[in-house]
């Protein structure tokens, strides 16, 4: 019986040579194919890129070969390439639809595919849906066989994000940057942009190691630590990094703190709001800082919640004119240039942030910090056996569970996973303490997030949250 094979927030991912095997790979691509004949014009083809992990390069071939024997041309990277660049080729080819072969900030043994659709964005739910579905019929298209031809699906790509980013004024600031593409697709994209203008900066982890030695691709602590270092110890003004295929954006600020993906989107909202003045409305997801509510409600702007997954930020974007869209994970995104995440542009406006305001990184969010009120944000991912996850949700749902530690629980969100607010202290006028519980649908996992007004509050409560799921309740 074949394996089953199960579409999460972006795609499939599975553990080399366990889930992740080239014939489950020819599964996907199959089903992708058949899709692609019944609900796109599929003579416009479909692109294919890879990242750096073990056999990404094989896979993509493998996936072509079956896309192509459908009769879908096919456009396939020929070098390791960032989850927006094909994207991107996606939407300026007209194309089918993309792949991407990645498992993004996985551990090094795990590999994926995620599917764009025609638009240049990740997959609504609606056509993942209907890639499911071809999936579990076991649709293997034939036709005349495509062509399969290589091409470059970065430089047009590095020309656009150069576009959208105020290089002149980026060049102009004599800021000094560290980049960090953690042995991921990134590697040489901001090196390269920055050296042409000009820009002083140090760069670390840019060679192929698909082992990721010592870190998992994800820019968040601890994995960042020698970016943390490389900042203080070469006197930058801000550390940038990518995850494993660039789609998402982890920093450090000028003393080597680390910056997590919330400030990022903070600072690049007030920034566009106040000083490029673009329209549009703000998309954040469950699972992200209440800081944005305020920057866009000083603003007038209208704040869309969704559920964690950045299909469902582009959803979004195709319904609305939206300035931003983002997510807890670093993955951010604006309407007038793609409805994707996008690591690398991200890097290049948080740069153009700082040339524009004329302040180094930290200085940015202590602003924020000053003017909305002290947030603080920490996550713990709990490993642990789906029996003890799903009591963990049943209980955190009854109603009998009033309370979390030494707090009240003052009212529950049921969005995406369940979501606790705490009458917790503000310290004037700081974030409104709450913990969100929410269990993977593809991994023995459970997350727990939260927010406070300090950082000694924001541990107190994942400690407690912690102690909550462990316990059996009875």
């Amino acid at each position: 019986m074949a394996q089953e094979i199960k579409f999460g927030t972006d795609g499939w991912r599975g553990i080399i040579a366990d889930d992740f095997t080239f014939d489950n790979v020819r599964r996907v691509a199959g089903a992708i194919a058949s899709y692609a004949l019944k609900w796109e014009d599929a003579k416009r083809g479909i692109i294919i890129g890879y990242d750096t992990r073990f056999q990404s390069q094989t896979a993509a071939q493998t996936a072509a070969e079956v896309i192509a024997a459908a009769g879908i041309p096919v456009k396939l990277a020929d070098d390791y390439t960032p989850t927006p660049a094909v994207s991107y080729a996606v939407k300026t080819n007209g194309a089918a639809g993309g792949v991407m072969i990645t498992s993004s900030h996985n551990p090094w043994n795990w590999n994926g595919v995620k599917f764009k659709a025609q638009f240049g964005g990740s997959a609504t739910p609606a056509i993942m849906k209907k890639v499911e579905e071809e999936l579990q019929a076991g649709a293997m298209p034939n036709g005349t066989k495509a062509a399969i031809d290589e091409v470059d699906l970065k430089a047009a790509y590095i020309s656009a994000v150069c576009r959208f980013a105020d290089m002149d004024l980026i060049g102009k600031a004599k800021f000094k940057v560290a980049i960090d593409s953690m042995y991921g697709s990134g590697r040489g994209v901001l090196a390269g942009i920055f050296a042409e203008r000009g820009v002083q900066h140090v760069t670390i982890r840019q060679e192929v190691n698909p082992l990721f030695p010592g870190i998992n691709p994800e820019p968040i602590e601890p994995h960042i630590a020698l970016l943390q270092q490389t900042v203080v110890r070469e006197h930058c003004d801000a550390g940038l990094a990518t995850d494993g295929d660039a789609d998402r954006i982890g920093a450090v600020a000028e003393d080597g703190s680390f910056v997590d993906s919330h400030k990022i989107f903070c600072v690049l909202l007030r920034w566009l709001l106040e000083r490029k003045k673009w329209p549009g409305d703000v998309v954040r997801a469950f699972n992200t800082t209440r800081m944005l509510d305020r920057i866009a409600a000083k603003h007038g702007r209208k704040l869309y919640e969704t559920q964690i997954g950045f299909k469902y930020t582009a959803d979004l974007m195709m319904e609305h004119e939206i300035l931003i869209g983002g997510e807890e994970s670093g993955g951010i995104g604006y309407s007038r240039f793609l409805p994707e995440r996008d690591g690398i542009l991200n890097c290049l406006l948080v740069a153009n942030a700082m040339a524009e305001e004329g302040k180094p990184l930290g200085q940015l969010v202590a602003d924020l910090q000053c003017e909305f009120g002290p947030h603080f944000y920490g996550r713990r991912d709990l490993h642990i056996p789906e029996d003890v996850k799903q009591n963990a949700i049943q209980r955190a749902k009854a109603e009998n569970t009033q309370s979390l530690g030494r707090y009240r629980v003052l009212k529950k969100e049921y969005l995406d996973g369940v979501k606790f607010f705490l009458d917790a202290p503000t310290n004037g006028n700081g974030a409104e303490a709450w913990i969100l519980f929410r269990a993977s649908g593809t991994e023995p996992l459970l997350r727990a997030y939260a927010e406070a007004a300090s950082r000694e509050l924001v541990s107190e409560i994942l400690a407690a949250g912690e102690k909550f799921v462990m316990s059996s309740g009875s």
